[in-house]
């Protein structure tokens, strides 16, 4: 099997795997105060020092959860529920057309609930423009929300630029930075980002786990109420040994940072040359965007057959559009930044890990040219 789905779910690192081993021994709930509660509390708190220590942030200011779909919504709902308590009606989010589900589901809610949403535009690779967000800013504006890395096409956003158009009236930023740890250099601080999500599973670390950054003096309201774990914001008991794994495995991955970078580079360029000859191939994907990410249309192709021969043939990617109910429905990220929607039905995105070889990417390269050929439509 030759794995180039990373971007779905990088699996578990050995280093990880063992942490989690260990810490899932511990027999203690780390909200109780006996000495087998305060063992796992300081298991749990090193795992999120290690991942503070990694994004360059005070430890204080992550929130320990599910991953990102949660934080995304605890965001965007959290805010939204502050902002009317204060104000005593809906107000303003901007956000894209090429964002996580994650937040476009909850921004959809609240515009179902009376709040008016701005979609800024993107172009052809799904970047946005600081000055359309400066422009889009009205008085009554909560939040902003773009994601800094995307998951379909690897665009990187100029978040520094972004947030500060919105800091410039004084307005809370969100990213969805899932696809940035262990490939991309983040800068939480220098970016003057409020709010930050991430999930453990994008860096090695394991599925169920993530964390919500949330800058110092920013208000934010719980969406679940219980008891008062994570400050409040978030309460149940915490997975010690899923954060402690987290910790770890990002450690890790933010030492090899710059050595991945690379070889993701190389690995995707080595692909690309290889499929080059495929009639009628568009590469949708920025070359400077995330190396991690290769997004690929074959005209004329049938979406689905294309998955099944590259399955047959062993390879695991991922569809440029999501499986609802055996019906392939078109990627609104691609559709968003122009294409049609057979075009979306076409496309196939691989994505590379720092395990993936060159050897793997030759053979990946010409079961597409395979599968191309075997899923032409008609």
């Amino acid at each position: 099997m030759i794995y180039l789905d990373y971007a779905a779910t990088h699996p578990m690192t050995p280093e990880a795997l063992a942490a989690y081993a260990g810490a899932a021994a511990l027999p203690g709930n780390p909200a109780s105060v006996h000495a087998a509660g305060q063992a796992a509390r300081e298991r749990l708190e090193e795992g999120r020092a290690r991942v503070a220590a990694a994004l360059g942030v005070d430890p204080r200011t992550l929130t320990a959860n599910s991953g990102g779909t949660e934080g995304d919504n605890q965001v965007l709902l959290g805010t939204a529920r502050a902002w009317q308590d204060a104000h005593g009606r809906p107000g303003h989010l901007i956000t894209t057309p090429t964002e996580h589900s994650a937040v476009l589901a909850p921004a959809r809610a609240l515009a179902a609930q009376g709040w008016a949403v701005t979609f800024l535009t993107p172009d052809r690779f799904g970047r946005y423009d600081p000055a359309e967000l400066g422009a889009s800013l009205r008085g009554d504006t909560a939040l902003v929300s773009i994601h800094h890395a995307n998951n379909e096409l690897g665009t990187v956003q100029d978040t520094a630029a972004l947030s500060a158009a919105a800091a410039a009236r004084g307005v809370p930023y969100h990213t969805d930075a899932v696809q940035a740890p262990g490939v991309l250099p983040l800068d939480l601080g220098g970016w003057g980002v409020t709010f930050a999500t991430f999930s453990a599973h994008k860096w090695g670390g394991p599925r169920g786990v993530g964390f919500l950054y949330l800058r110092r003096g920013a208000a934010l309201a719980p969406v679940t109420l219980g008891g008062g774990q994570e400050g409040g914001l978030r309460p149940g008991t915490q997975d010690t040994a899923g954060v402690y794994a987290a910790g770890v495995a990002l450690t890790h991955a933010e030492a090899r940072r710059e050595a991945t970078h690379a070889h993701l580079l190389a690995l995707r360029t080595r692909f690309l040359g290889a499929i080059a000859a495929i009639p009628g191939l568009r590469v949708n994907h920025p070359p400077d965007g995330s190396p991690k990410v290769a997004s690929v249309t074959i005209p004329g192709a049938d979406g689905e057959a294309l998955l099944m021969n590259l399955d047959m043939q062993g390879v695991c990617a991922s569809a440029g559009s999501a499986c609802s109910a055996g019906t392939m429905q078109p990627s609104h990220v691609l559709t968003a930044t122009g294409l049609s929607e057979a075009d979306a039905r076409a496309s196939v995105r691989f994505s590379f890990g720092a395990a993936t070889t060159l050897a793997e990417v030759d053979a990946a390269a010409a079961a597409l040219v395979q599968a191309a050929a075997w899923s032409r439509v008609g």
